[in-house]
């Protein structure tokens, strides 16, 4: 069989943070570094689509994740370059063969609560019970380790402040972490990513999309879980996802709907498991004692 091609990308960096001069509630004045925050306007084959809020440190993945996760495209495979200007702000996609129904698909738009304010193509529902997927389950020792690793990472957030984080796991192996002004961007990024890994997958094992395998990672957010990150997590093929933040009700909602694993508030030893229990494996002893409520 002929190998797939994946798309050309440029690497287009950008400062992740700038200097700025404060004054403090004494009136003393300091220098201190804040994430950039730039527009990056979007376009496919030649026609604009979206401009994008973003800290601009993997363009090229949120990009194509972007794509993929309003499923404009199905497979990297589809597009056959990406090319980032951040002179003019500009990502300039082209694809193989084009998008059919592109007016079509993109004629409804819905601003969503991410920060930044996301935009979604479509009916965010629309696909949701289309998607199945796979089984899997998480260790409570592994959800530690995931808490405890982000704790320990090194991060724009750690230095500037004011960003999200998003990470992929397998177990508690961090596999990739993306930082961007809105949670929704570094979740495509990641999404970007996968679609450009060789494919893990097991013989006869089912994925969502061409890629990374997806049923063995577990996803992680500094962010809420709102529904666009729970559909757009289930679209990857992840079915457990982890926050430190909390939950909206669409979000939990959806999360049962999928049989998606939400575990929220994770901090230290402490976390809520707000769908799918069954995918959490709990172990005796490794939470100390029970809090009284």
């Amino acid at each position: 069989m002929p190998t797939a091609v994946l798309p050309r990308l440029t690497q287009a960096l950008a400062p992740l943070t700038r200097a700025v001069e404060v004054v403090n509630e004494h009136g003393q004045t300091r220098q201190l570094e804040i994430p950039a925050e730039r527009p990056l306007t979007v376009y496919v084959d030649k026609r604009e689509l979206v401009t994008l809020m973003t800290l601009g440190a993997h363009p090229e993945w949120l990009v194509l994740g972007y794509l993929l996760n309003q499923r404009l495209i199905l497979a990297a495979t589809e597009v056959e370059s990406i090319t980032v200007d951040w002179e003019v702000g500009a990502a300039a996609v082209k694809t193989r063969h084009g998008i059919a129904d592109l007016s079509e698909k993109t004629a409804k738009r819905v601003v969503t609560t991410g920060c930044g304010q996301g935009s979604v193509f479509g009916d965010l529902m629309a696909d949701v019970d289309t998607i199945a997927l796979p089984e899997a389950t998480l260790t409570q020792s592994a959800l530690y380790g995931i808490v405890n690793t982000i704790r320990l990472h090194d991060s724009v957030y750690k230095a500037a402040g004011s960003v999200h984080g998003c990470a992929l796991f397998q177990g508690d192996t961090l596999l990739m972490f993306v930082e961007d002004v809105g949670r929704h961007n570094a979740i495509d990024a990641i999404a970007g990513w996968m679609a450009l890994q060789p494919s893990d997958s097991l013989p006869g094992s089912v994925q969502q999309r061409s890629g990374m395998r997806a049923d063995n990672k577990v996803f992680y957010t500094t962010g809420r879980l709102t529904s666009e990150m729970v559909i757009k997590s289930a679209q990857m093929g992840v079915p457990i996802v982890i926050s430190r933040s909390g939950i909206t009700q669409m979000g939990h909602a959806v999360a049962q709907r999928l049989n998606l694993c939400a575990i929220g508030r994770a901090t230290n030893k402490r976390f809520l498991c707000f769908s799918a229990p069954q995918r959490l494996v709990l172990e005796a002893g490794v939470a100390g004692e029970p809090v009284v409520w």
